[in-house]
């Protein structure tokens, strides 16, 4: 009997990237999306696997939505950047619960050689078995670990980066420089950095804050961040050799 693999929200880009993985695997793949007839209630109740794919400020709203629906039969996911709140809501439902977060976006041409982490919350060793196997015989790789440090790795990760990258973009804004006449004197690092900057500045906002805003750790994270700036500025600032290899 053929399986049935539902994903809420796969209209959107990652969720279209996961539908092909799962035929693959021989699945029936139902989507819901805004422009379906098929809601997110009527595609639980219909799949033996259930992925919710929206944005992570409506993850636990929607798994709410779904919950009274699901059977201790079905096995529910998602794919958010968050993981402790979305496995506790998906927790207070019958169904077997294993948080995913592609560790990439959706313009990526295969999973080969990109990362997923896994976070079995309450499951059946064949659910998190048949998981993997989909998995890896796309070429991806996992790392299983809890929701709590996923999202601590998260803050850093994720976070940081986001962070440090927003920082250099409002530092040049600031100065008022003219990003194409510094390419002039680009580095293969900076080229590197304006790279990375122009990519995330591109994309939607509301991610980047949500990552940002709604993980626990990122505020302590960004407090060690601004005061090891603070301590740089301030060896920088007393031109002092000695001081500066101390703080290497």
């Amino acid at each position: 009997m053929t399986k049935t693999a539902g994903i809420i929200g796969g209209t959107g880009r990652m969720g279209r990237l996961f539908v092909p993985v799962f035929e693959r695997a021989g699945y029936e793949v139902l989507v819901s999306g805004r422009s379906t007839e098929l809601t997110a209630r009527d595609l639980a109740e219909r799949s033996d696997l259930v992925i919710v794919s929206v944005p992570i400020r409506d993850t636990v709203r929607v798994i709410d939505e779904i919950a009274p629906v699901l059977r201790d039969d079905q096995l529910l996911c998602d794919f958010t950047s968050l993981k402790v709140r979305p496995v506790e809501a998906m927790l207070r439902s019958k169904a077997d619960v294993i948080g995913l977060h592609p560790m990439f976006g959706p313009t990526v041409k295969s999973l080969r050689q990109q990362t997923i982490i896994v976070c079995p919350a309450r499951t059946e060793e064949f659910h998190l078995h048949d998981l993997l196997a989909i998995f890896g015989a796309e070429g991806a790789e996992c790392t299983i670990t809890s929701p709590e440090e996923h999202d601590r790795m998260m803050a850093v990760v994720q976070g940081l980066t986001h962070y440090m990258t927003l920082c250099m973009a409002d530092t040049v804004r600031r100065l008022g420089l003219d990003l194409k006449k510094t390419k002039d004197f680009t580095s293969p690092v900076y080229q590197i950095e304006i790279s990375v900057m122009g990519r995330l500045l591109s994309q939607d906002a509301g991610l980047y804050a949500d990552i940002l805003r709604m993980n626990p750790y990122v505020p302590e994270v960004l407090e060690a961040c601004n005061a090891s700036a603070g301590e740089l500025a301030a060896v920088v600032r007393s031109h002092d050799p000695e001081l500066f290899r101390a703080l290497l």
